[in-house]
């Protein structure tokens, strides 16, 4: 690692960041969906949902909030697409800086955007009433684990920004990751779900991290789920960090 690695990071940050600030249309437009989907499920399907809870918001929520990180971080895969494509990255890989802070330097600009996003769509959550008795170690708890998402989703991202033939390419691999909380416990409890579709939603990442946010949020017991999301966000978070870095090393070659 160079010696000068942190302090290149943070120029590699606030470059990221000032793109970011310049085009604030883009943290807009990842709230903007699914602020509007948390309407519509609320306020539109909300009564005819069996939910089991009295407040549906308070049950929604945690989907809500992995549907708007699963959005956001298709900008990573995005803007480093965009520096790949115009050469970005052989010109800073000619300068004496990390290889690497350009890189971080994305990711940790992923982490910030989507923390804007998060706390504008809790703030939302609270207008149309979802209220909360966690206390201050259950919400630390719910940002470390979405700490813990955003990151292993960020990393995926890189990899798709690297190895991405086009625009749309770059962007494109996040609507699977946006479309997996449907089929899981994010909107109805797995129990009203056909036996393959439930098995499906069930044992993927996550319904176990929606449950552990929701439990925490609740202050009700977590059981294994925090657990089994841990697992999950770090078992990716790992995987796709080496990937990524193998590859963007051999971009860089």
């Amino acid at each position: 690692m160079n010696a000068h690695f942190f302090g290149d990071m943070s120029v590699m940050l606030g470059r990221s960041m000032r793109h970011i600030l310049r085009s604030m249309d883009t943290i807009l437009t990842v709230c903007i969906t699914p602020i509007a989907m948390m309407l519509l499920f609320v306020y539109v399907f909300g009564g005819a949902i069996q939910s089991g809870t009295d407040n549906y918001v308070n049950y929604l929520l945690p989907g809500i909030l992995l549907i708007a990180i699963a959005s956001g971080i298709s900008y990573t895969a995005y803007r480093l697409f965009l520096d790949k494509q115009r050469g970005i990255i052989e010109r800073f890989h000619s300068m004496p800086i990390s290889r690497s802070a350009l890189l971080w330097g994305h990711v940790l600009t992923s982490l910030l955007s989507n923390a804007i996003s998060v706390v504008v769509i809790i703030l939302v959550a609270l207008l149309m009433g979802f209220r909360s008795s966690a206390g201050i170690l259950s919400w630390l708890a719910v940002a470390g684990i979405l700490v813990l998402f955003t990151l292993a989703l960020t990393w995926v991202a890189a990899i798709a920004g690297l190895f991405a033939k086009s625009v749309e390419g770059a962007s494109a691999f996040s609507y699977p990751l946006i479309f997996l909380p449907f089929i899981s416990s994010a909107f109805v409890p797995t129990e009203s779900m056909p036996s393959v579709v439930r098995a499906f939603a069930e044992n993927q990442p996550v319904t176990s991290i929606v449950e552990a946010i929701r439990a925490l949020l609740s202050s009700a017991p977590v059981g294994n789920d925090i657990w089994v999301a841990l697992a999950w966000c770090v078992g990716i978070l790992i995987v796709a960090y080496l990937f990524a870095v193998r590859a963007y090393k051999r971009k860089a070659a």
